[in-house]
């Protein structure tokens, strides 16, 4: 009796065994840092965004001018006259609005930018911990980076450094 007892136990973990996955992490952020072509890409983005940024400034900027002028201005104008450069402040400031969301609204010319300079990055370091997890068979490969809900994770199963090996980075 001891012994069907011993061997059904001895199945159940064996089958428990042969079941278990094996998982990896990276850390999206530290691979990143370790491409040049990130670190270039970033300053090109922040480059862009500054001139945007200047423009849609310059707008603004022109449109308190015109403002602080229409408030000098405003005992001599006729009525006609008010709505007039009233009208032409509140477009002047629709134009600033406009050209803000054009460039950094959610489907801005910044997102796009980023997104047509990063996506070859992203599905390049994707295919890399693609190819990794198939050699060395892990089910799930998660992003510490992202994953906030990861309080502690062992450095062993971290595979950051192999990304970048595959990558052609040395770490």
């Amino acid at each position: 009796m001891k012994k069907i007892i011993y061997m059904c136990t001895m199945l159940v973990l064996c089958s428990f065994a042969g079941m278990a996955q094996k998982f990896a992490l990276i850390d999206m952020e530290y691979i990143l840092k370790n491409i040049p072509a990130y670190e270039m890409t970033n300053e090109q983005l922040a480059q862009l965004s500054e001139k945007w940024q200047g423009e849609v400034e310059a707008i603004q900027q022109e449109a308190q001018n015109m403002y602080k002028t229409y408030q000098s201005d405003l005992v001599f104008l006729s009525a006609e006259m008010k709505t007039k450069r009233e009208e032409a402040i509140v477009k002047k400031e629709q134009e600033a609005q406009e050209l803000k969301r054009k460039y950094f609204g959610a489907e801005g010319e910044l997102y796009k930018k980023r997104e047509s300079l990063m996506k070859p990055m992203q599905d390049e370091i994707y295919n890399a911990v693609k190819l990794i997890s198939e050699e060395k068979g892990y089910q799930v490969v998660v992003d510490r980076a992202s994953a906030m809900s990861i309080i502690f994770a062992s450095p062993k199963i971290d595979i950051s450094n192999e990304v970048l090996l595959k990558l052609g980075y040395s770490k």
